[in-house]
């Protein structure tokens, strides 16, 4: 149980209670799900741009057949 909660790192029950109900106040329930649409995307492209700089690294430290010498 633990585990699932590892990221609010020494936060109880009632303090993340708390933050959601301040969060509640300060955005209403309406815009809540627009905010974590928004920062599901943005986790998302930065997601997809470290796949992308990763395979680029590794196909550029590949080496290839034709620049070998002879």
């Amino acid at each position: 149980m633990h585990t699932q909660l590892a990221f609010f790192g020494g936060l109880g029950g009632w303090e993340i209670l708390l933050i959601v109900l301040v969060l509640l106040i300060f955005f209403g329930a309406k815009k809540i799900p627009e905010l974590a649409r928004g920062l599901g995307r943005g986790i998302r492209e930065f997601k997809d741009a470290t796949k992308e700089i990763k395979n680029e690294i590794e196909e550029g430290t590949k080496e290839d057949p034709k620049d070998k010498p002879t």
